[in-house]
């Protein structure tokens, strides 16, 4: 263990977060999303049990958002004509906020199968246990000043 370290973080997650560099992205999908099939060439993390808000929170202590780009943090679209909500996305905003001076800023959407097509580019994919739907978050990596 590390002092300083959300104990969320396994060793291997660490491992890839400090591998990444400035323009990566990072996949935290929920547990509905191919995660094995996107994730073909990239690193693919299972956190199963875990749910996004509880990693996007441990990760965004340590992982600095692109300043370079107008939304380093994209969520896949909601189909139209699904009759879906998304709280999830206010919890996701609101967990930004506390990271990133920008807040809500950063945050774009993605149409589901362009968000996929990005996915398989991804450095890595974390595979979550998430139940809420359309709850695949995005993060592209910045460069850190400190």
């Amino acid at each position: 263990m590390l002092k300083g370290i959300p104990k969320i973080l396994s060793p291997e997650l660490l491992m890839v977060l400090a591998e990444m560099g400035h323009g990566d992205r990072l996949v935290i999908g929920d547990g509905n999303f191919p995660a094995e099939s996107m994730g073909k060439d990239a690193i693919v993390i299972r956190c199963d049990g875990h749910s996004v808000p509880e990693l996007l929170d441990a990760i965004l202590q340590l992982f600095p958002l692109d300043t370079y780009v107008e939304h380093p943090v994209n969520l896949m679209e909601v189909v139209p004509g699904d009759d879906v909500e998304t709280p999830i996305w206010d919890t996701y905003r609101e967990i930004i906020a506390k990271h990133d001076e920008r807040g809500a800023g950063t945050v774009g959407n993605i149409e589901r199968f362009a968000f996929y097509e990005e996915a398989k580019k991804a450095y890595a994919i974390i595979a979550t246990g998430e139940s809420a739907l359309y709850a695949n978050v995005m993060l592209q990596k910045g460069v850190v000043t400190d």
